[in-house]
This record gives structure tokens, C-alpha cells and sequence, in this order.
């Protein structure tokens, strides 16, 4: 067990026991806090309420009135480290993780940190809910930057075509590019697209199933959500220099 899969364990108790009656080390508290925080890798998995509660009393004032009695605060503070716990379990973030929760949180955009962070979270646990998050990953990412943009489009369209429509937003689309090699690479985002929607359609939870369907293993939603993250991060960078561009 790594170090700081202890540390976090250790942390997800000392509030436990705090909010369940103990008076717990302040000085623990903020060193166990400023541990996680300190942690880029991990800010999209981290609580809200730790953000928020610098002090023991500040934990204290937002538990009590949250919830009444006891078995609530456990369960509680139980499922909000739930993601966090589940992700150190399988060992630390790898580069790619890191390089894209850093580059989605330069975006103020909730929904799509929340959309990485169940896909980070549910890899190894929960492929076909991985799938989904990798998909509305890339359909919050798109709508993000085609509401930026001021460019219309359907709340109900597929993937591919918000795709679509953010790539030619974006001048990304493989039509807008005369050059073989841009053509190619610009060509092959799309084919990610659609193959995010293809494989969410068929293994993922998002549609009932047969007796004999097939069912995604823990490598196609890794599959799935390192190609989600790198196009996320792509189309986000390349809207990013097109508004320094034009400032």
C-alpha cells in the first residue's frame, strides 16, 4: 500500500471520528489537508468540503447541520473519499492522468472536470461506466468550447456531429486542410469520435442488453478514456491558442 493511500486513509478516519463525536489534532488535520491539496494530480477527485474546511471547526459547523446523526456523517464522508480511495488503490496517476486533470482545470467548466474524474475513477471498477464518462467527456468538451464560440447546435445531436462542429469551429476539420499529413491526423481525431461512440453504444451501460452481450474489460475502458482525455485536452489547447490569437 502506498504512502499515500495510508495518509489519505488516514485522513478519511480523522474525520470520521471527528464528526462522530472525538476531538481530533488541528495540527493533523491541516498537515493531512495541505497533503492532498498540494497534489495536482488529484484535485479533481478531492471532496468539495475539504476545499472548503480549513480548520477542524470549519469540518464541524458544515457536518453537523448537514447531517444529523452519526451513521450519516460515516456514510457520508465514506462516499465522498469513495473516488479518491479507489484511484490510489490501483497505485499513483500515471503522467498522462496528470498532464490531462492539469489541462482541464485551467478550464472553468465543472461538468468537464466531473466527466474526467468518473472516467479516472471508475477505469478498473466500473469499465462500462468508464465508456459513458469518456463519451460525455468529449460531448461536454465540444459543447463547452461551441458555447464559448457563440456556434449553434442541437442539445440532442450524436457525437459525431458535435464533433463535427467543434472540429470546423476549431478549423480543425479534415475538409478546412489541403496538406496530406493534416488531413490524415485530423481524420483520425474524427475516427476516434465516432469510435468512442461506437464502443460506448455497444459495451458501455448506457443501453440495455441481451443475455449474451458482451461486456468491456478494465483495458477497453482504459482504451477509451486515455483516448477521451488526449482529444479533450487537444481540442481544449487548440481553442485556447485560437482565443490568444485573436486577443
Amino acid at each position: 500500500m502506498n504512502d499515500l493511500l495510508d495518509q489519505t486513509e488516514a485522513f478519511q478516519n480523522l474525520l470520521i471520528a471527528h464528526a462522530t463525536g472525538g476531538s481530533e489534532d488541528e495540527a493533523e488535520f491541516i498537515r493531512l489537508r495541505q497533503m492532498l491539496l498540494s497534489n495536482p494530480a488529484l484535485d479533481a477527485l478531492i471532496p468539495r468540503f475539504v476545499r472548503t474546511s480549513r480548520s477542524l471547526a470549519q469540518f464541524w459547523q458544515f457536518i453537523k447541520f448537514k447531517y444529523s446523526t452519526y451513521a450519516e456523517r460515516r456514510q457520508f464522508i465514506w462516499e465522498e473519499f469513495r473516488p479518491l480511495l479507489e484511484v490510489l488503490e490501483r497505485g499513483p496517476l500515471s503522467p498522462a492522468d496528470q498532464l490531462v486533470t492539469e489541462k482541464l482545470e485551467k478550464f472553468d467548466a465543472s461538468h468537464v472536470q466531473a466527466a474526467w474524474s468518473k472516467a479516472l475513477e471508475r477505469r478498473a471498477s466500473d469499465p462500462e461506466g468508464a465508456i459513458t464518462s469518456a463519451r460525455t467527456l468529449i460531448e461536454s468538451v465540444c459543447k463547452h468550447i461551441l458555447d464559448s464560440s457563440g456556434s449553434p447546435y442541437d442539445d440532442g445531436a450524436d457525437l459525431p456531429k458535435l464533433y463535427k462542429l467543434t472540429a470546423e469551429a476549431l478549423n480543425l476539420a479534415p475538409s478546412q486542410h489541403t496538406e496530406a499529413v493534416f488531413k490524415q491526423i485530423l481524420g483520425g481525431c474524427t475516427a476516434v469520435v465516432e469510435g468512442l461512440g461506437s464502443l460506448r453504444n455497444r459495451l458501455s451501460d448506457a443501453h440495455g442488453k441481451g443475455k449474451v452481450a458482451s461486456r468491456p474489460a478494465s483495458r477497453h475502458a482504459e482504451l477509451a478514456v486515455n483516448l477521451s482525455g488526449a482529444l479533450a485536452t487537444y481540442l481544449l489547447a487548440t481553442w485556447e491558442a485560437r482565443n490568444e490569437a485573436a486577443a
